[in-house]
């Protein structure tokens, strides 16, 4: 399986990525959406700024899900994982933006490659949309 994750551009975390810094991609939600119960150890996903290309790949090696975690779960994993997410923010606004989600996925990552550009064609898949999953990348390759 195949994803495609949209990355906010003024964080900077793709270079983070390919550097090696960023080992594991964290994702919070409201309500149960992609990525979660569609991503497994061996799958590909490729990466985005938003309103740019896709230039990055990387290999899942595993993959932690949270379901409505509580106040001291939240706190394990900023203390656990904070380092290898590489957060933009201080932890402190992390954990508030954090708090009132209830499904957390972690994606652990290796193999960060830095590949050829390439535009993709969303259609269908929504304007807002962070996160696609789908059986193979060329499918939305443009």
């Amino acid at each position: 399986m195949d994803h495609l994750a949209i990355m906010n551009p003024k964080r900077k975390l793709i270079p983070k990525i390919l550097s090696g810094e960023k080992t594991i991609e964290s994702r919070r939600y409201m309500m149960k959406v992609a990525p979660r119960n569609k991503v497994n150890a061996g799958d590909t996903i490729y990466f985005k700024d938003a309103g740019k290309m896709v230039t990055a790949s990387v290999e899942v090696i595993k993959v932690i899900q949270y379901d409505n975690y509580t106040d001291e779960e939240l706190h394990d994993i900023l203390n656990m994982y904070a380092k290898s997410i590489a957060f933009s923010d201080p932890l402190d606004q992390v954990y508030h933006r954090a708090k009132p989600k209830k499904y957390c996925i972690l994606m652990f990552l290796k193999h960060p490659k830095k590949i050829t550009p390439f535009e993709i064609d969303k259609t269908w898949y929504g304007n807002a949309c962070a996160w696609i999953s789908l059986p193979d990348i060329d499918k939305i390759r443009m």
